[in-house]
């Protein structure tokens, strides 16, 4: 088994099919591939406490590796082996950004969380569970680059997603030769939905191998991501209104135990009204925001989960 480093001095801001492959793989090969991602622009934030003045990149991505063989029409398998992070994370508002935009105001917070012994030290005298996960992890798409701030997309992005972490396997949908597949934004620990519109950011280092799905193997294409924590299955939605989004990441769900898992439509229908969930995901939204208002997302991510052990013959790649 290899293992490979790529160093946050190769991260910038953006998915782009444009940019130059920092490392070429083959699927499947078991190589493990180390994106190390940057905490540089909220340390600056604690410093000038004005966005505008902030010259690090905004959730720099690091990549993208070249994935031997990927094609349109075929799915990319992201498994995450291990996240380490360094000893603080951040939490920070930027105003106007969030769900608590209106009771925090118009005056920055920022705040050097310590992280020690699998906890992070959130204020005096109150610690909570680390819960490393990665927030930003996609693959290209043609025809213009992905913001890695706002919204998601088909092919991933700044997803947000808690699922994301050590033990689960990220399935992308690819849409360019090679996949070029980005991570970035790592969380110590993130509330489910990040609706305060940041988590405890941090710097450090996710290491993944990938696997694919060719095309002609792939029962249920992607709409958007997929992801199989071992314990549930994840089915990612996108759309504006919200509707669409819940309507998308079922619909999806629901193709995943038809198709794959041998349920009939009736039977899918009944177990899908008993167990499987819905909740929003990221706070990123489905569409490009408003310049006039940057952080407030339009449209937006729904996830559709349920247990593996309703899945019969187990969890199953797309392909299986």
């Amino acid at each position: 088994m290899t293992t490979h480093l790529i160093p946050q001095e190769t991260g910038a801001p953006g998915i782009s099919a444009e940019r130059e492959p920092r490392l070429t793989v083959t699927p499947g090969a078991g190589d493990r591939i180390t994106f190390e991602t940057s905490d540089a622009a909220y340390a600056q934030m604690d410093e000038v406490r004005d966005l505008s003045k902030v010259t690090e990149p905004l959730n720099p991505v690091t990549g993208p590796v070249l994935v031997e063989g990927a094609e349109p029409g075929d799915v990319l398998a992201v498994t995450i082996h291990d996240i380490e992070l360094g000893e603080h994370g951040w939490s920070v508002y930027i105003p106007g950004a969030g769900a608590l935009a209106g009771p925090m105001g118009d005056e920055w917070f920022v705040r050097r969380v310590p992280l020690a012994d699998g906890r992070a030290q959130v204020a005096d005298g109150v610690s909570v569970p680390m819960a490393p996960m990665i927030g930003c992890i996609g693959v290209a798409r043609p025809g213009g680059e992905m913001s890695t701030v706002m919204p998601s997309y088909p092919t991933g992005g700044n997803m947000d997603l808690t699922d994301a972490a050590v033990g689960s396997t990220v399935y992308l949908p690819v849409q360019v030769a090679g996949a070029l597949l980005y991570i970035g934004d790592l969380h110590a620990v993130m509330s489910r939905g990040e609706s305060s519109f940041v988590a405890i950011e941090a710097a450090g280092r996710a290491t993944v191998s990938v696997d694919l799905v060719k095309a002609a193997d792939v029962v249920v294409p992607l709409t958007a991501a997929r992801v199989d924590t071992g314990n549930e299955l994840v089915c990612v939605g996108l759309g504006d209104p919200v509707q669409d989004s819940v309507i998308q990441a079922y619909e999806a769900l629901f193709a995943v135990l038809t198709q794959e898992h041998g349920y009939s439509k009736d039977d899918a229908y009944a177990l899908m009204s008993a167990v499987a969930h819905t909740e929003l995901g990221g706070p990123t939204g489905s569409q490009d925001p408003d310049p006039v208002h940057p952080f407030r997302s339009v449209g937006a991510v729904t996830l559709a989960r349920i247990s593996t052990e309703y899945l019969r013959g187990g969890a199953k790649h797309p392909g299986a």
